[in-house]
């Protein structure tokens, strides 16, 4: 089986490099939510290119991620950072209101990404 392109273009796959990529992917995560949002249930031409977009690279970057990373640890960061982060983006642009219970559990979410990070010992397959 032969590497994607991406991947051959940035070298051999490491762990920083894996991190590295997984923290793009999930900005492209975010970024597609949010015109996603803004696209008004895909009426809206350009915002709608731009939600197909972002979600097509953020998933083009994971396939290549979880090439080199445990899934379960992928897809930990990778929800919890994105619920945090569109959490933000929805309170700063789209002027989502955020409760005192509901930051507490976006904290939660966040103290839960760090230790499932810490705690994953396993080897990269």
């Amino acid at each position: 089986m032969t590497a994607p392109r991406f991947a051959s273009i940035i070298g051999g796959m490491n762990e920083l490099k894996s991190y590295f990529l997984l923290a793009i992917a999930i900005a492209c995560e975010v970024a597609g939510t949010s015109f996603l949002k803004a696209s008004d249930g895909f009426t809206l031409p350009v915002q709608t290119i731009g939600t197909l977009m972002f979600y097509a690279a953020a998933f083009y970057l994971l396939a290549i991620i979880v090439r080199t990373m445990p899934i379960g640890v992928v897809y930990a960061i990778w929800s919890g950072a994105g619920i945090v982060l569109i959490s933000a983006v929805g309170w700063l642009r789209f002027g989502q209101s955020l409760s005192p219970a509901t930051m507490f559990g976006i904290a939660v979410i966040a103290a839960g990404v760090v230790i499932v990070n810490l705690s994953s010992a396993a080897p990269p397959h």
